[in-house]
């Protein structure tokens, strides 16, 4: 039985060998080649997109173009459908994806994610001068103008709303303007990315949910190093007010809590 347990020993030096050779291979190899490969869709306004120049912009991209500064690479952006993009980490067709990809358990258990960079509320929203609606419950009887499937006409069909159909939030807002809607419940990133091109419009958030759902920079699993590099990077962006900088170009406010 000795050889047995020398066998079995052996085998797990051996894994833990394999372990530790792999551990930061990904970071040492960024820091090695002097560039962060990033898949994002480039298609997603405010987040990634292309502006009238076709240069690729947004809130994202400037964050991922800031970790890049503090790890002291390039970033390499490598564009795709949403469909796809998460996979492309599994091919190696690049080392980051940065795109307002939702920390979920389900995501989690196959990738590992970065510190939270950006957190969404859902918002009620009505017209300037409304002051029936204050609360959520204040929508039993009203008409909020949803996407039919949303989560956020789940919610406003859970507090007694008349659901009017829309095919997203800037029909959504139209129908608020002209009347057609008492409210619109939506994400308050989208809203707050409305308000900074249209600051006059009449409208204004009455309620918001109490819970964020947030977002982080989502890698291969293995690499805690790369993590831990990332993490620091968005913590010293925050701290030097780079982030704030950022988040007041695309947003208006910061808009990591």
């Amino acid at each position: 039985m000795k050889w047995l347990k020398s066998l079995l020993v052996a085998g797990t030096l051996q894994v833990l060998a394999v372990t530790a050779g792999h551990a930061g291979a990904n970071l040492d190899q960024i820091k090695q080649a002097g560039v962060l490969k990033v898949g994002t869709e480039g298609t997603y306004a405010p987040f990634t997109y292309h502006d009238e120049s076709n240069a690729l912009v947004g809130f994202d991209v400037e964050i991922a173009k800031a970790i890049g500064d503090k790890l002291g690479v390039k970033v390499e952006f490598l564009e795709g459908k949403w469909d796809g993009l998460i996979a492309g980490l599994d091919a190696n067709r690049y080392d980051a994806v940065i795109n307002e990809v939702g920390i979920t358990d389900a995501r989690k258990a196959k990738y590992d994610f970065s510190d939270p960079y950006i957190a969404s509320k859902a918002v009620l929203i009505v017209r300037g001068d409304n002051t029936d609606i204050k609360t959520f419950a204040d929508l039993k009887g009203k008409k909020s103008a949803q996407s039919l499937t949303s989560n956020f006409g789940k919610l406003a069909e859970t507090n007694g709303a008349e659901l009017v159909g829309t095919d997203g939030f800037d029909q959504s807002i139209q129908l608020l303007l002209t009347g057609r809607a008492d409210a619109t419940i939506n994400d308050s990133l989208s809203f707050l990315d409305f308000k900074k091109h249209k600051p006059d419009a009449n409208v204004k958030i009455a309620a918001q949910e109490e819970n964020a759902d947030y977002s982080g920079v989502i890698v291969r699993k293995g690499d805690p190093e790369l993590v831990a590099a990332i993490n620091k990077a968005l913590a010293d962006i925050k701290a030097d007010g780079t982030y704030k900088k950022i988040a007041d170009i695309y947003f208006g406010q910061d808009v990591s809590k």
